[in-house]
């Protein structure tokens, strides 16, 4: 999502670092450059003034200028300044309340409501272990309440009977009373959306709300949208009230500015944003490691949580034994293949690394980018167990039917055993240098000690990916 605005930002604060000494006019020259890269990000120009303003009024005093590392005390400053911006405290959704308590769900038509309705419901089930309902009150979109059912049977969250004819007001009327009568502590109530603001949209919400007194309304916004996601908060805000911002399509590749600019324009914290397709792929929004990735600072914490989640810890122990013994066959090649892609892919996980932003710039020059592990699993499986367990058995005939059956070319297979071999030589070397059997942390990542099940970071060898 921050690519651009990163690699801008990252510039401006490399060439401060790479000066032993500041004047004033470096600062303010380095925050003109920081307020064409925010304003260019979509970030609302209000916004923007504020920002620039209490970075200068901190940023020009003589403690920082005649600091020992003036160009660190600044990106210091600004990155203060950004997790400011964004609301420094994470902020959860609340449930708290007699039960049941109501979620109303509000925004737009095509901001992915029902999708992140969906996703909320699975969160709350999962991780809160609460008993959740979800009704959808869109009469006006064909197959809004049908989108809803089969989301639900999904992910194991029920979902209201649909009546037809009733009213949204009606509707949520009645999902109240189930749940009280079943027990339910969440209610998840979806509404409907249009292509723009409108006052029958807004007094529909009204009604809704005034029928089940939510304990949380979020507005469901598109982060690609730029500044009309900003204009939609403040309008939903002005007359219904929401409590908070959910933010989706968090992993596009728009500018940002909308994510930037939503809770210093609305005063609302972001409390989710939602980073894909999959009913998982929710996460809580914490400004502090949004602001550092911005910046090109890394966010380990998220990657050592995403890292837990995500990864067996039976499977990594069994990894860890085996390099320790020096083995690394195609299947433990196939399995970290597919662990980079459970935690978001190649470019995510480099996007949480310090100092990772110029990889992720040569994975693209180079043409190397998560299709390319994609077309190495299926290259993988289209190998017989005797062969991913003893790649030296495989001739040239045997090269030639694993192409055909991964749709790949011979040299694909070709320079996937030779990455292979690389890789299972730097194994062996690893297990002399590391500590049972584990591997040396790569360098950015000091401090987390080796992810699971990856220990130490990335496969190793992929820097000859990049060759």
């Amino acid at each position: 999502m921050f690519d651009s605005l990163s690699d801008r930002l990252s510039g401006i604060f490399d060439g401060l670092k790479r000066r032993g000494s500041l004047k004033e006019s470096d600062v303010l020259e380095a925050m003109r450059e920081v307020r064409i890269a925010l304003l260019e990000a979509d970030v609302a120009l209000p916004v923007v003034k504020d920002f620039i303003k209490q970075v200068k009024d901190k940023a020009v005093g003589q403690q920082v200028l005649k600091s020992v590392t003036p160009g660190q005390q600044v990106i210091k400053i600004v990155k203060d300044e950004m997790v400011a911006m964004l609301g420094s405290e994470v902020s959860t959704i609340n449930t708290i309340g007699v039960p049941p308590t109501a979620i109303l769900m509000v925004g737009l038509q095509g901001s992915g409501k029902t999708t992140t309705t969906a996703k909320i419901a699975k969160r709350l089930m999962e991780r809160d272990r609460k008993k959740v309902l979800m009704a959808s009150l869109d009469v006006r979109r064909p197959a809004a309440q049908e989108q809803l059912k089969v989301l639900g049977e999904q992910i194991g969250v029920k979902t209201l009977p649909i009546i037809a004819g009733q009213m949204p007001a009606d509707i949520a009327k009645r999902a109240m009373d189930a749940a009280r009568l079943q027990g339910f502590d969440v209610v998840m109530l979806d509404t409907a959306g249009r292509l723009h603001l409108d006052q029958s949209l807004m007094a529909e919400v009204v009604a809704i709300r005034d029928a089940t007194l939510p304990i949380e309304t979020l507005l469901v916004a598109d982060s690609l949208t730029g500044q009309d996601a900003v204009n939609v908060a403040r309008e939903f805000d002005a007359q219904i009230g929401v409590t908070g911002v959910v933010l989706t399509r968090m992993d596009g590749d728009g500018r940002g500015g909308a994510a930037l600019s939503m809770r210093a324009v609305t005063g609302k914290p972001i409390k989710l944003a939602g980073t894909g397709e999959k009913m998982d792929a929710l996460e809580d929004f914490h400004p502090e490691r949004v602001a550092s990735r911005i910046l090109g600072m890394g966010d380990v914490v998220s990657l050592v949580e995403k890292a837990a989640e995500t990864i067996d810890q039976e499977d990594a122990d069994k990894m860890a034994k085996k390099m320790a013994k020096g083995e690394f066959d195609l299947d433990d090649l196939r399995s970290q293949l597919q662990q980079m892609s459970k935690m978001g892919g190649m470019k995510s996980i480099l996007g949480m690394l310090p100092g990772m932003g110029k990889l992720k710039g040569a994975m693209g020059q180079n043409g190397v980018d998560d299709r390319t592990f994609k077309r190495q699993e299926a290259i993988i499986s289209s190998m017989t167990p005797g062969e991913r367990k003893q790649p030296r058995v495989i001739n040239a005939s045997r090269k030639k039917r694993i192409a055909a059956g991964s749709g790949m070319d011979v040299q694909d297979v070709n320079k996937l055993l030779k990455m292979h071999m690389q890789m299972a030589k730097m194994m062996k070397k690893m297990t002399k240098m590391g500590k049972g059997g584990r591997m040396p942390t790569m360098p950015g990542m000091g401090g987390m000690g080796g992810m699971p099940g990856m220990d130490g970071g990335l496969p190793p060898g992929f820097d000859k990916l990049l060759k």
